[in-house]
């Protein structure tokens, strides 16, 4: 039976919101109940060099607002700080805390297990070939928020 172009998205969606939610629900429990998927998007682009509101709207393409109520949260919450730039005292420039790096180290085993339960279910050799298919049909990093390599982020050495 062939499924339509509408089914194939909701199926991609199904399975992105399936590895997003799991996610969220295994890092409250871990503790970071107030954690959403854009304070990670937002998180990475920060410690990537999105250091104010306006790089981060950019890097995330969303509205400068959007962008500074995500930077509000995530300060309330302890997981970016704004410092004075030490080159202009004018500027205020964000930075990702240790907490905050925390949080994304946490995500990235989660998403591991998350990768290995599915690897479980479906054998390896078929996750392997879904994921190959997936990169050759939407390409390598599969997404970009507008700035090429915000993915490679080495979230061990920053901080």
């Amino acid at each position: 039976m062939s499924r339509s172009g509408a089914d194939l998205a909701l199926l991609l969606l199904g399975g992105f919101r399936t590895l997003v939610d799991g996610a969220t629900e295994e890092l409250a429990r871990r503790g970071y109940p107030d954690v959403r998927p854009v304070h990670d998007f937002a998180m990475r682009g920060i410690a990537a060099g999105a250091d104010d509101a306006t790089r981060l709207s950019q890097r995330l393409s969303v509205s400068r607002q959007a962008a500074a109520k995500t930077i509000a949260v995530l300060q309330e919450r302890g997981y970016v700080t704004r410092e004075t730039d030490p080159l202009d005292g004018r500027r205020k420039r964000l930075q990702v805390t240790a907490l905050g790096f925390d949080v994304l180290r946490q995500g990235e085993q989660i998403f591991d297990e998350l990768r290995d339960s599915w690897e479980r279910q479906i054998g390896p050799a078929e996750l392997e070939r879904l994921e190959e298919l997936l990169a050759t049909l939407v390409g390598v990093p599969a997404i970009r928020f507008d700035t090429p390599g915000w993915l490679a982020l080495d979230l061990g050495e920053s901080s």
